[in-house]
C-alpha cells in the first residue's frame, strides 16, 4: 500500500464502508421481511420476492455469506485505515484510526442500514437479492464449509440446526395479527373472522335453543290441539314426540303438513303424520361449533337435537345458528337472542327474563358474566345464592346490582340490571 496515495487510501476505505453498509442493511432486510406477504408476492410471481423466498429457504447460508463479505470488508475497511493513521499521525496514528473508524462504521455501515431496513424491509431485501445470490453461488464452497463447522459445533452445544421455527401462527397469535390489520381489513369482516376463530371454543350447548323452548307437538295429544300448534307454527320444522321430548320421533317440516292437510283436509290420521317426519340429528352436547359446522356439512343436515351422556334431549341447534355465530344475527325473531329477552329503561336499567342466554347477554350489554358454568342468567343467579330465593332480592355480579323481581315454579323469572356500579373518587385533603 505504500504506492497508494492518500486519496485513494480514503476512496478505497469510502468504498469499503458503503459494501459494509450492504452487508449489514442486507442481513436486517432479508431478517425483517414479512414472510406471509413474501410468499403471497411468490405465488404471484414477483421475481425478487422468489429471489428472497430462495436465499431464506437456508437462513444458515445467508447468514454464513453475509457475515463472511462483512466480516472481510470490515477487516480490509481496518487495514486500510491503518495505514492512513500511520502516514498522517505515525504510531499515534494507529489509536486514532481505531477509535476514528469504529464511529464511521457504527453510524454508517452498522446503525443507519439496519435501522432503515428494519423500518424498510422490502425495498432493502429485493434489491439485495439480485448480489447476495450469485454471490452465494461463488462463494459456495467456502459457505458450506463455515456452515459445516458451526452446526456441527451447534450439535455439540445440544442445539439442533435443522429445528428452525415454521412459519406458522397459532389462534391466538391469528387473532392478534386481524387486530392489527387496522384499515387493512374492514371491521365487519374482523369481526366475522374473529368469530371463526371463537367457534372452536364454543360448544353447542352454548347457543342452543333449551330443550323447553323447542317447538315441538305431542303426537298423543287431541288432534284439535296438534292441528292449533300445526296453524300456529312458527318455523317450518316441528319435532313430533310421545309424551315426553325425550321419546322424539323425528323433524315435521311444513310442507310436508301442507300436503296431507291438501289431500284430506277434514282431518289428517295420525299416523300419516308420523310417517311425514323426518330422521333425527343427534348432537353430543360438548361439540365444539367448528366441529359441529363442518358435521352439518358432511351429513347434509341443518338441524339436530342436543344429548347428554345419558342420552336425554337438552336443546336444539340449527346451521343457522352457529352461522349466526360468524356474521351475526340474521333476524330479529329468532329464539333465544338476549334482545328478545330484555327491555331498556328510561333510567338505564334493564329488565331481563331468567331464560335469556348469558352469551347473547355479554354480547348484547358488553358485559363480562361467567359463562363457563351455568348457560342461562337463572342458572347462573341459582348458582351464585345457592338456592332459589323465595322473595326479591339484590345481589352483585362483574360490578353489577342484579335486582331479581320475580321468582315462580322454583325459577327465577326476570330481574333487572343497574347501570355499572362506579368507584367513589378519593377526596384529596387540601
Amino acid at each position: 500500500m505504500d504506492e497508494l496515495s492518500l486519496s485513494t487510501l480514503f476512496i478505497t476505505l469510502g468504498v469499503l464502508v458503503l459494501i459494509s453498509a450492504f452487508f449489514s442493511g442486507s442481513e436486517t432486510g432479508m431478517m425483517s421481511v414479512n414472510r406471509y406477504k413474501l410468499r403471497h408476492l411468490s405465488q404471484t410471481g414477483h421475481k425478487a420476492a422468489k429471489r428472497v423466498s430462495y436465499l431464506l429457504d437456508r437462513p444458515d447460508r445467508l447468514i454464513g455469506l453475509i457475515l463472511i463479505g462483512n466480516n472481510l470488508v470490515n477487516i480490509a475497511a481496518s487495514a486500510v485505515a491503518t495505514v492512513i493513521g500511520m502516514r498522517l499521525y505515525g504510531d499515534y496514528g494507529i489509536l486514532i484510526a481505531t477509535i476514528v473508524l469504529t464511529l464511521i462504521i457504527l453510524i454508517f455501515s452498522e446503525v443507519t442500514p439496519k435501522t432503515i431496513a428494519a423500518l424498510r424491509p422490502e425495498r432493502v431485501a429485493f434489491p439485495s437479492s439480485f448480489i447476495l445470490k450469485p454471490m452465494l453461488k461463488i462463494f459456495y464452497p467456502l459457505v458450506a464449509a463455515v456452515n459445516f463447522i458451526t452446526n456441527n459445533l451447534m450439535r455439540v452445544l445440544g442445539i439442533d440446526p435443522n429445528g428452525t421455527g415454521k412459519d406458522s401462527l397459532s389462534a391466538e397469535e391469528l387473532r392478534t395479527v386481524v387486530h392489527e390489520a387496522g384499515s387493512l381489513i374492514p371491521s365487519r369482516h374482523q369481526e366475522m373472522l374473529l368469530s371463526i376463530l371463537d367457534l372452536e371454543k364454543v360448544t353447542v350447548d352454548d347457543i342452543m335453543i333449551p330443550r323447553n323452548e323447542i317447538n315441538a307437538i305431542d303426537i298423543n295429544a287431541d288432534w284439535s290441539v296438534i292441528a292449533r300448534q300445526l296453524n300456529n307454527m312458527q318455523s317450518t320444522l316441528v319435532l313430533l314426540y310421545r309424551g315426553e321430548i325425550d321419546d322424539a320421533i323425528g323433524f315435521l317440516h311444513a310442507r310436508d303438513v301442507l300436503q296431507l292437510v291438501t289431500r284430506n283436509p277434514d282431518e289428517p290420521d295420525k299416523p300419516s303424520l308420523v310417517r311425514a317426519v323426518r330422521e333425527i340429528y343427534f348432537i353430543p352436547e360438548s361439540t365444539p361449533l367448528s366441529v359441529q359446522l363442518i358435521k352439518f356439512q358432511q351429513n347434509k343436515e341443518r338441524i339436530g337435537l342436543v344429548v347428554d351422556e345419558y342420552g336425554d334431549i337438552q336443546g336444539l341447534v340449527t346451521l343457522e345458528d352457529i352461522l349466526e355465530e360468524i356474521v351475526g344475527d340474521f333476524t330479529t325473531t329468532m329464539t333465544g337472542q338476549a334482545s328478545e329477552t330484555l327491555r331498556r329503561d328510561p333510567d338505564g336499567s334493564v329488565v331481563i327474563e331468567g331464560s335469556a342466554n348469558l352469551r347473547e347477554l355479554n354480547k348484547e350489554l358488553k358485559l363480562n358474566f361467567p359463562t363457563d358454568g351455568p348457560k342461562t342468567l337463572n342458572g347462573l343467579l341459582t348458582e351464585i345464592i345457592g338456592d332459589i330465593p323465595d322473595n326479591p332480592m339484590c345481589i352483585k355480579i362483574d360490578e353489577h346490582a342484579v335486582e331479581i323481581l320475580e321468582v315462580s315454579d322454583s325459577v327465577i323469572k326476570s330481574v333487572r340490571l343497574l347501570p355499572k356500579l362506579r368507584k367513589k373518587a378519593k377526596r384529596s385533603s387540601a
